[in-house]
């Protein structure tokens, strides 16, 4: 039985009712809570009603940055959330804020998708095989890095707007390439449009990219989410937002992280990168886990942004300082995160 509706005294209502998961209304947002949906009723037959809510972030058109960050797009789910509009929400992980919210936790991290960046090009290309001077759209600082470390001869033009927008300025030939997330695409049924995928050894993404986050409010009862919670996806991905919090990175700050989760071991790697792409800082470390692996996830992250730190992070991009709490500025537009 779940926790919602309660009665004033917080014991259960006898009454089931069906599970209400928000999510903004976009295409690819739409598309991970009907993934979330279909697994919950194919696991427990739970009944679902899906609740569109608008956020600030979906209806203005400024920057992100002026906007506050990517937190303003998961501001508006959480508010409906306390409100007690809904029962869940879906977040793409990797623009959730590092920071906790009050009275809400996240209830379960399905398995995740491909964590990889794809690259999109209009003629099929990959990008070694980009013309010089090429234009390549993207929004997130740590994309635009690894773009100029790899190919600084590139132009690189600062885009949002959805999966379909910037595809379509591919076919408009206003560019010439785009880097999207590779779970973001899959999801759509978009993948066919990748030309390239980055193996993340040489191209780490976003902490947490593919992989979605399930919250809930705090003491809420809800079973049905063990159904679909991935115990070694929430290992991996608590490390690489753990590097994150530590960094006190915010969205102007380049940093890729990378956790896998292989037997009992968690092997984490995390990369801070100068804006123009011309120096980098990598760090990688692993440690075995002996049953809270959790508090393994978290000290780890904290050990890997201690040496980022120590070897000069804070000298070569904006960590150490910068406010955390307003997500990690990847590549968020109205529309989806990856």
């Amino acid at each position: 039985m779940r926790g919602w509706p309660r009665d004033h005294q917080g014991e259960e209502s006898s009454v089931t009712t069906a599970l209400r998961i928000a999510t903004r209304g976009s295409a690819l947002a739409r598309a991970q809570t009907g993934l979330v949906a279909a697994a919950l009723t194919e696991a427990t037959g739970a009944e679902i009603e899906i609740v569109i809510i608008t956020s600030e972030g979906d209806r203005s058109k400024e920057s992100l940055a002026s906007l506050g960050g990517t937190g303003v797009f998961a501001s508006a789910l959480r508010e409906a959330l306390v409100a007690g509009d809904c029962d869940l929400i879906v977040h793409s992980l990797k623009d959730l804020p590092t920071a906790p919210y009050p009275g809400l936790v996240i209830g379960a991290v399905p398995e995740r998708e491909d964590a990889r960046d794809a690259l999109c090009t209009r003629e099929g290309l990959t990008l070694d095989e980009l013309p010089e001077g090429a234009r390549v759209g993207t929004g997130s600082p740590r994309r635009v890095a690894q773009l100029l470390s790899l190919r600084p001869d590139l132009t690189i033009v600062d885009i949002r707007g959805n999966v379909d927008t910037r595809l379509g300025r591919l076919t408009d030939g206003d560019l010439d390439a785009v880097v999207l997330a590779s779970a973001g695409l899959g999801r759509l049924g978009r993948l066919d449009a990748a030309t390239e995928l980055f193996a993340l050894d040489l191209w780490p993404t976003a902490p947490g990219q593919g992989a979605l986050a399930i919250e809930t409010r705090e003491g809420d009862s809800i079973p049905e989410l063990l159904s679909i919670e991935h115990t070694p996806t929430r290992t991996a991905v608590l490390a690489e937002r753990s590097v994150l919090a530590a960094l006190e990175a915010g969205c102007a700050a380049p940093v890729g992280a990378t956790a896998t989760v292989h037997g009992d071991e968690l092997r984490l790697s995390a990369t801070v990168y100068q804006a123009d792409g011309e120096a980098e800082l990598g760090c990688e470390r692993s440690a075995e886990l002996l049953g809270d692996d959790h508090l393994v996830a978290e000290l780890l992250g904290q050990a890997v942004a201690a040496q980022l730190l120590e070897d000069g992070a804070a000298e070569l991009a904006p960590v150490g300082g910068a406010a955390a709490n307003g997500g990690h500025g990847e590549d968020y537009w109205p529309g989806g995160s990856e």
